[in-house]
């Protein structure tokens, strides 16, 4: 009788899977990403609060406003979260407006909705802390703030809010649980 079992061997950074006598390879391991920061008044979000968190009225990410209210954050910095490579910088128009988007070396990806200016572009490679953007107000639709998500995977833009969080991130308890360390 065949015994049913998994068995993982890891070769040169590659696991291999063998189950009841099949195998199949699995994606490379990932580099690890050199830290996590927030998005507004890095790298800490002194100066900045979460008016809208994750999973609240279904938001599938967090909302951050200047504690000075209404609009006395519009063209405030933000910062990229990790460093990594953009893979969109657009204007989305509608509840959108320019977006920013960047897909991180451990897989992770982080989006910036709302901005007033796009800093970066396509392809270009940014650092933890750099300046990508300013915060902004979705070209009037909205009070200024910087509509932020991070998934575990690239996904489509999608609505912003959604019942299923498959895929998406609470920014917030990510950021804090994976933090620069010294040698990062």
């Amino acid at each position: 009788m065949l015994r049913l079992g998994v068995i993982a061997l890891v070769v040169t950074g590659v696991a291999i899977a063998v189950v009841a006598g099949r195998s199949t390879k699995a994606e490379p391991s990932r580099p690890a990403c050199d830290g996590f920061d927030f998005p507004v008044g890095a790298p800490d979000g002194v100066g900045y609060y979460d008016a809208q968190r994750f999973g609240e009225n279904a938001h599938l990410g967090n909302d951050w406003n200047g504690t000075g209210g209404t609009d006395t954050d519009l063209g405030d910095p933000v910062y990229a979260v990790s460093s990594g490579v953009v893979t969109a910088a657009i204007d989305h128009g509608g509840g959108w407006g320019n977006v920013v988007r960047i897909a991180h070396p451990c897989g992770v990806e982080s989006l910036y909705a709302h901005l007033d200016v796009i800093g970066v572009d396509v392809g270009m490679a940014v650092r933890r802390g750099q300046q990508i953007g300013t915060i902004g107000d979705a070209h009037g639709r909205y009070r200024a703030h910087l509509h932020f998500e991070l998934r575990d995977r690239p996904l489509p833009l999608g609505e912003g809010y959604s019942q299923f969080h498959n895929g998406y991130l609470d920014p917030t308890s990510y950021i804090r649980a994976h933090r620069p360390t010294a040698s990062n």
